[in-house]
């Protein structure tokens, strides 16, 4: 039978995933996970900057690919790629990789490719951005965010800009390099996620970006989510050339399409950052112009419906922040303590405080829709200052300003029923699944997997 290969290329990591039609529908033969280990430092932003080498994610995926089974390789016809959102990367449209025979097939390293500016990157201060014209979307145009990148560079460092004639986010790169497209092609997805993009219509806004005197010739071509952006180029890693490859996704909408089965179900989930999503009713569409006092954003999914997303920057980082600190307390005081033995500790500690009045408003690297807001710790009292009890209040505070960003009442008013809990904070932490059922008032599924790679196979 022939098989899907699903791709993610993650802010940390790449993931495969092979998927072959069975019984019970499609199942997951094969996965594969490498870190890539790209963080890099930014000669231009410097420390505000966050950029990842390109070549390390390209190597991570050669990686992958190498570990899977040749035979199923060679029997893939699809392949579907995610990555993440709002970044961007530059390359020369014509010198954009190099293929070289290896092992088990043909595989592409990158050549004239700039570093990857991340989702992460806050070069662009709230200043910058107030000085950048208003785009017609219905997404507020955020530090991180592809076309700020762009207009960043156009202000600082606009040589950067003259070295290339292509762009896209990582995973539109990779579609590019595998079908050799000389215009990058985007799905209204990950163009959504640049800003400057009307969803309702699936164009730029090139007038506004025009008379500002961006360089639209770096924009990409956009496609709907879920159609063939080309066919391989050569073999690859011994999947036969001419396999059809789906146009770039989002990986928080794939990570979606891999649980979310119910319209009637909203998935939590806590990672490294955490969200709670829900789907909306089908032929909503989003307002004309972004309200930057929102916490909700609402993502183009697949067939022209919306999720609404609280997108929190604070989740499972948060833990790991406090983590840090205490390690580094401890290390202060003259003693080494492992930070995963420090890990376990809080949270037995936790589970032995089944409350604290303790109040901590967990926003340490604020959020989106009110970026000067930080953290802060109220309701002090001498009965409360356990590691457990403030282990407890943190877990809580995480979840409670997920809530707030999302109420409840906004949940029962979409009809939701039931939460899909996922993520690798929520899975390690009990204390945190405790907060969760305390917070929301429906039952919570754990165990579900949201797996990004997963969910763009299944796109094809």
């Amino acid at each position: 039978p022939a098989c899907v290969l699903g791709i993610d290329l993650g802010t940390t990591s790449v993931k495969a995933a092979l998927l072959i039609e069975a019984e019970q529908g499609q199942v997951v033969a094969e996965s594969c996970s490498r870190e890539t280990q790209a963080h890099t430092s930014s000669l231009e932003a410097g420390p505000q900057g966050m950029e990842q080498n390109v070549q390390r994610i390209i190597r991570a995926l050669n990686e992958c690919l190498a570990a899977l089974p040749q035979q199923q390789l060679q029997r893939v016809s699809q392949i579907g790629i995610s990555g993440q959102m709002h970044g961007i990367v530059f390359w020369k449209s014509d010198k954009g990789c190099t293929w070289t025979e290896s092992g088990p097939g043909p595989t592409f390293e990158p050549e004239e490719v700039s570093h990857l500016v991340t989702w992460q990157d806050s070069r662009c201060s709230p200043t910058f951005l107030s000085s950048l014209p208003l785009p017609q979307s219905h997404i507020s145009l955020a530090t991180g965010y592809g076309c700020a990148t762009v207009y960043w560079y156009l202000k600082k460092s606009p040589g950067f800009l003259k070295s290339y004639d292509a762009a896209g986010t990582i995973h539109d790169y990779v579609v590019a390099m595998l079908c050799d497209l000389r215009k990058p092609l985007m799905s209204v997805q990950n163009a959504a996620s640049w800003g400057y993009f009307n969803s309702r219509n699936k164009s730029w806004n090139t007038d506004i970006l025009k008379e500002s005197g961006f360089p639209i010739h770096l924009l990409p071509e956009v496609g709907d989510p879920g159609s063939i952006a080309g066919r391989t180029v050569s073999a690859w890693h011994g999947i036969p050339k001419g396999a059809k490859v789906g146009i770039a996704l989002g990986d928080f909408q794939c990570s979606v399409y891999s649980c979310l089965t119910e319209r009637t179900d909203a998935v939590l989930n806590i990672s490294t950052s955490a969200q709670l999503t829900i789907s909306m009713p089908p032929g909503f569409q989003p307002p004309d112009m972004p309200d930057p006092s929102s916490a909700v954003t609402y993502f183009p999914y697949f067939n022209g419906d919306y999720l609404a997303v609280a997108a929190s920057l604070n989740g499972g980082n948060v833990l790991a922040t406090f983590v840090d600190m205490v390690a580094q307390w401890t290390e202060e005081l003259g003693l080494q303590v492992q930070e995963s033995a420090i890990y376990t500790k809080i949270i037995k500690a936790a589970l032995a405080q089944t409350n604290s009045r303790l109040s901590i408003h967990p926003t340490i690297f604020g959020e989106r829709h009110v970026p000067e807001q930080l953290a802060s710790v109220s309701n002090i009292a001498v009965s409360d200052l356990s590691l457990g009890h403030v282990t407890r209040a943190l877990c809580r505070g995480i979840v409670e300003n997920l809530c707030s960003m999302l109420p409840v009442k906004c949940l029962m008013e979409t009809g939701v029923r039931r939460i899909l809990g996922s993520g690798s904070a929520l899975a390690r932490n009990e204390v945190l699944r405790q907060e969760v059922e305390r917070v929301f008032p429906f039952p919570v599924v754990y165990g579900k997997d949201v797996d990004a790679a997963v969910g763009a196979a299944m796109v094809m």
